[in-house]
């Protein structure tokens, strides 16, 4: 239960260092779908060690985990979703390197009572040896059952909207059966994508996918459609998780070029084109 929300944006948390592996990066591509063409030397460049090896930028998801602003918002943690993701990316992400993380809690948005609450949380990554920044994450934790608090720091961030036209490509990406039990080995352990009685406690009738694995199968996509697997292009990256993923889905990301804007979405079409991430929105350098 959130009792002063304006104090959490006072909040302070010490930094958190910690490092990655050129073997972390391989782990992640192919947990977000590289690779699934073995003959594709574009992407084989992202999950086969050496000088050349390429890292997908939302990797950045994954370098470290600390939820310690999660605990200390007060939210009900049961009945929280990751509702939303934005990356800014500073500098490529080498393969191997350390960090350190500092997290601030920076938007608390009420939706109104029985329609939940937001708590964004700002995360700015710095490679320790130089100090400069390497990434930033901004995450969207959406509250189910803490609406109605009151107060809001301002305005909600407003969803991008996408061009009202065909979109200008379009990129399969199959999920495995065992899909978010590859991605957990990132680091996310979180049993509602492992355990299936947790599942179902959540209402889903068998295990999800991560959502920020979906959100490393779009960046992918745009990464191929619109970077020429250049990960150095992307310079942001956001979406709005919309709906959950089963492993074994299919997906199709639809991607919209304009200028230096990439907008993109993920549906899964064998469940009726049902929108898992929405209202993506990218830029390109």
């Amino acid at each position: 239960m959130i009792s002063d929300p304006r104090s959490l944006l006072e909040l302070e948390f010490p930094a958190f260092e910690f490092s990655w592996t050129e073997q972390h990066c391989q782990l992640y591509a192919l947990a977000t779908g590289f690779g699934q063409d073995p003959v594709d030397e574009r992407e084989l460049r992202y999950v086969i060690e050496g000088p050349d090896l390429r890292v997908s930028p939302t990797v950045a998801v994954t370098l470290y985990w600390d939820y310690r602003w999660m605990e200390a918002s007060g939210v009900n943690l049961a009945l929280s979703l990751h509702g939303e993701q934005r990356n800014v990316f500073h500098r490529p992400i080498p393969p191997t390197g350390r960090g350190r993380v500092v997290s601030c809690i920076t938007g608390v948005f009420d939706k109104g009572p029985g329609r939940g609450l937001v708590v964004e949380c700002t995360q700015v990554v710095h490679d320790v040896a130089s100090g400069e920044p390497v990434a930033t994450n901004v995450i969207y934790n959406f509250a189910r059952a803490d609406g109605g608090i009151g107060y809001s720091s301002g305005p909600a961030p407003k969803p991008h909207l996408l061009p009202d036209r065909a979109p200008d490509a379009a990129m399969p990406g199959t999920t495995r059966p065992e899909q978010a039990l590859l991605y957990r080995q990132l680091g996310d352990r979180n049993p509602l994508h492992a355990d299936p009685a947790t599942a179902r406690a959540a209402g889903f009738e068998r295990p999800i996918l991560h959502g920020m694995c979906t959100y490393g199968f779009a960046a992918r996509a745009v990464l191929a459609t619109a970077c020429d697997y250049d990960p150095g292009r992307l310079a942001s990256i956001g979406a709005r998780i919309s709906a959950p993923v089963y492993p074994g889905d299919t997906l199709r990301t639809e991607v919209w070029r304009d200028g230096d804007v990439v907008s993109f979405r993920t549906l899964v079409p064998e469940r009726g084109n049902v929108v898992v991430l929405n209202n993506g929105r990218a830029e390109l350098r």
